[in-house]
C-alpha cells in the first residue's frame, strides 16, 4: 500500500474522490449495507444522507485511543466496521468510504489537535496533550467541501461534559473548542494535509517518532474510555 500524496483541499472533486481503494473499500458488501442502512430514513439529499452516515459512524464505533494496530489491513473501512480499530483515523476512513458508497465524493483530512480533556491515564501514556494526525473527512455537498469529524461517540462526550458533534451536511462539524461549561476542549494546531486515500505509511512513521510509547503495547485499563456495558461508573477527571 503506497504512500498517498496530499492534494489541494480546495480543488473540485475528481474520480479519485469516489474511487474504491485498498483502505476505502466501499465496494465491500458490509460497507455497502452500512451506507444503505444508515441512509434508509434520510431525505434524498446529499446533505441529509451525509448527516445520517456521520451519526451512524460517530456512535456505532466506540472511540478507543488505546487499541492501535500497525497492520494496514485493520484500517480498511470494512475492518473498521467490524470493530478492529476505533480511534479517529479509522473512523474517518469509514465515514469517507460510506459516503463514497452513497455517491458522495469524500476526502480524508488530518491535523494536529490539542486535547485539554484527556483522562489522567491517557495523558501519562502519551506524554503530551497533542494528538498528532487527528483524522476528519471532507465531503462534497452542494458544490463545496464540508468538514466533519466523527471521532467521539455521544456517550463518551457526555462523560467529558461536552455535547456530541452534530453534522447537518451543510456546516463544518469539527471538534468543539469548549465544553458546555466553558472549559477549553480542543484546539486545531497544524493541518497535516488532505488526501484521496489513507497515507498509512506516512502517519505511522510520524507517530512512531512523535510519541514516547510503543503504540501497540497493551496499556493499563482506562475506565474513561471503557464502554458502559463493561463498567459500573466511569472515573472522569473534574
Amino acid at each position: 500500500m503506497a504512500t498517498t500524496a496530499p492534494i489541494d483541499p480546495a480543488s473540485a472533486p475528481t474520480a479519485a474522490d469516489v474511487a474504491q481503494t485498498d483502505f476505502l473499500d466501499h465496494g465491500h458488501p458490509g460497507v455497502q449495507r452500512f451506507a444503505l442502512d444508515a441512509t434508509s430514513n434520510a431525505e434524498h439529499t446529499d446533505a441529509a444522507r451525509a448527516s445520517a452516515i456521520f451519526a451512524e459512524v460517530r456512535d456505532r464505533i466506540w472511540y478507543d485511543p488505546y487499541d492501535i494496530s500497525i497492520d494496514p489491513n485493520d484500517y480498511t473501512a470494512s475492518a473498521v466496521l467490524a470493530g478492529r480499530q476505533r480511534w479517529c483515523v479509522p473512523k474517518a476512513v469509514l465515514l469517507a468510504a460510506a459516503a463514497r458508497a452513497a455517491g458522495i465524493p469524500a476526502r480524508l483530512g488530518f491535523a494536529d489537535v490539542r486535547n485539554h480533556l484527556q483522562s489522567p491515564q491517557l495523558a501519562e501514556r502519551m506524554g503530551t496533550d497533542v494528538f498528532h494526525w487527528h483524522g476528519y473527512v471532507l465531503l462534497w455537498i452542494d458544490g463545496r467541501w464540508v468538514k466533519a469529524s466523527p471521532a467521539f461517540n455521544a456517550e463518551l462526550c457526555a462523560r467529558f461534559g461536552t455535547a456530541p458533534l452534530h453534522f447537518d451536511g451543510t456546516h463544518d462539524a469539527l471538534l468543539h473548542e469548549f465544553t458546555g461549561d466553558g472549559r477549553r476542549h480542543m484546539e486545531y494546531l497544524v493541518e497535516r494535509g488532505v488526501y484521496a486515500d489513507l497515507p498509512f505509511e506516512l502517519i505511522f512513521a510520524d507517530l512512531t517518532d512523535l510519541y514516547p510509547v510503543d503504540l501497540v503495547a497493551a496499556p493499563d485499563d482506562d475506565p474513561a474510555f471503557r464502554p458502559r456495558s463493561q463498567q459500573a461508573e466511569p472515573e472522569i477527571p473534574a
